[in-house]
């Protein structure tokens, strides 16, 4: 196993300690309150490069930073409903609505896909029988997996147009913009942004830190670094670990555990998830 391999699997742990985080924060704070704050801290450490940026790379970020921060508040919803393992491997599903969404530009759509989207759902069903469901929050957090989905599409078609750190910054910022505008309008006729302050206990702020300077920032910079040296379907078969790292550190951080079926579930999707892929690394 090489480094870049090792580095994206980190990458893929700090993403999946993101769960537990996150249901932590949003105890205290709404889905919008959380994703704006975590992207105003990114922001803050992508500006060197943001600002460099020239103005194609500042259109094209608009509109990626506009699909992820749907995807994270849309996350971030469903997390102050259900548990963080329930949440992780539903965000898995994005992996596998890549290709089926990449059929809408013309893309084939094999057999296999086919077969692994079959067995996700049922995973799911299996999932959604478990006490911990909460029809709302599972649809928002599928929501979400789309729109992330829609963003790798994108960034595929748009990223060789950009160097990487600049896109990534300016998409960041637009995120970190949009975020807080959203949550601004958000608070309109309530008296949320007054009580803000008084909602963001020591260990939210430090999970916020975590969220949006190591899990946004840092990581930014290591997948794109890494991901120069590993193909994007291998290193798409390695992100299937991440619900894997999420119900890991949820036993370990939150006590959560899963009912023998919602387990047999989650297994079916993650085994769905690398199974659409294993074709695509053997060769």
């Amino acid at each position: 196993m090489n480094v870049h391999v090792i580095s994206l699997l980190f990458v893929t742990l700090v993403w999946g300690a993101t769960f537990p985080v996150l249901k932590i924060a949003t105890a205290q704070l709404s889905g919008i309150e959380t994703s704006a704050l975590r992207f105003l801290l990114a922001a803050v450490c992508m500006l060197p490069w943001a600002v460099r940026a020239p103005r194609k790379a500042w259109r094209d970020g608009a509109l990626l930073g506009a699909l992820v921060l749907f995807s994270y508040v849309a996350q971030a919803y469903g997390l102050q409903f259900i548990s963080s393992n329930r949440s992780a491997f539903l965000t898995s599903l994005n992996v596998l609505m890549v290709p089926l969404f990449g059929v809408v530009i013309g893309n084939a759509l094999s057999w296999r896909v086919v077969l692994a989207a079959v067995l996700a759902c049922s995973g799911i069903g299996l999932m959604s029988w478990d006490g911990g469901a909460d029809w709302a929050a599972d649809a928002a957090t599928v929501a979400g997996a789309a729109g992330y989905a829609i963003y790798v599409i994108v960034l595929s078609a748009r990223a060789g147009r950009h160097e990487a750190r600049m896109l990534a910054a300016t998409q960041i910022v637009w995120m970190a913009v949009l975020g807080c505008a959203w949550m601004v309008l958000d608070a309109k006729n309530t008296d949320t942004l007054r009580t803000l302050g008084s909602r963001l206990n020591v260990e939210i702020l430090w999970g916020l830190a975590y969220l949006g300077v190591v899990a946004t920032a840092g990581m930014l910079f290591l997948q794109a670094r890494a991901q120069r040296h590993v193909r994007a379907d291998k290193a798409a078969l390695i992100y299937a670990m991440e619900p894997v790292f999420a119900a890991m550190f949820a036993w370990v951080w939150l006590s959560e555990g899963l009912s023998l079926r919602a387990a047999l579930g989650a297994a079916v999707v993650v085994f769905a998830v690398v199974f659409s892929e294993w074709k695509l690394v053997q060769q």
